[in-house]
């Protein structure tokens, strides 16, 4: 071993590496070797003596992160509703505001043990549709999207957090693989404006789970069509924060019993469920 191998040096070494290309450089130098070493951060402070193998591996992580790659994608891990989820470059990361379109959902159920049909279009990471299934427990989920990978990423925390008898996974575009009877959809579906300019580190991201159309709510109103279509009891949809006006007038003259929307934690327009 050499004495450069220590905690101390190796986190000395990698804030160096990473200081010329991104902000907080200590800070996450700091999370990358403490998810390497898989410790948490009391450990870090009280082991700075302590050697680090397979520095190769980190010093991986942290070209990839000078790169401005996501930390999640280059760890494979992210936090969400207070649980810890796999996620890889196949499905979007989630973000926190999302954690409040679980909240919605759960305002709309008066009965948590009842037996429903739940559909989640845009899987993703399949966050949403695990989250929803642990606060209701006789209910049975059916999972769509488009991406083969992100299937891939979303079967993977299924079946981490055992769902897999009641989370069924289906590859397609929006409800066409769905031929049930529908009691409760819900989506965080693809957004923004075609050609809008994204931060870089979003070009990891799949695209197609980023942008919705030239305007950016196309798919937004193709599922409120089926909802309306189909007669689905309720729809809970994330949404752009400047989609309100336009969401709203799309629905002008339609049959429906409730349209609320609601903010996020920075008083942006966050989303909406709309009732039947």
């Amino acid at each position: 071993m050499r004495s450069r191998d220590l905690v101390k040096d190796v986190l000395k070494e990698i804030t160096a590496r990473l200081k010329p290309h991104i902000p907080r450089a200590s800070r996450e130098a700091q999370l990358l070797l403490m998810a390497h070493l898989d410790v948490d951060e009391l450990w870090l402070i009280t082991n700075q003596s302590q050697h680090v193998e397979n520095l190769e591996k980190l010093y991986e992580w942290v070209e990839r992160r000078a790169q401005n790659e996501p930390f999640e994608y280059i760890i494979n891990s992210v936090s969400f509703y207070s649980e810890d989820f796999y996620i890889d470059r196949g499905a979007l990361i989630p973000r926190p505001e999302t954690e409040l379109l679980i909240d919605e959902v759960v305002k709309n159920i008066s009965n948590s043990d009842a037996k429903m049909t739940f559909v989640e279009v845009g899987v993703g990471s399949g966050i949403i549709s695990v989250m929803l299934a642990k606060k209701f427990p006789n209910a049975k989920f059916i999972a769509v999207d488009i991406s083969k990978d992100a299937i891939e990423v979303a079967k993977i925390n299924i079946e981490r957090f055992g769902l897999k008898d009641r989370v069924e996974l289906r590859l397609g575009s929006l409800l066409e693989p769905i031929s049930e009877h529908v009691d409760y959809l819900v989506s965080n579906p693809p957004y923004i404006e075609n050609g809008i300019s994204l931060e870089s580190n979003l070009s990891y991201e799949p695209q197609n789970a980023l942008f919705g159309g030239v305007v950016g709510d196309e798919i937004i109103k193709k599922l409120l069509d089926e909802v309306l279509k189909r007669k689905i009891n309720f729809f809970t949809c994330e949404m752009g924060y400047d989609q309100k006006g336009r969401i709203t007038t799309y629905l002008k003259n339609k049959n429906y019993k409730q349209l609320n929307f609601y903010k996020d934690l920075s008083d942006f327009d966050r989303g909406f469920t709309i009732g039947l």
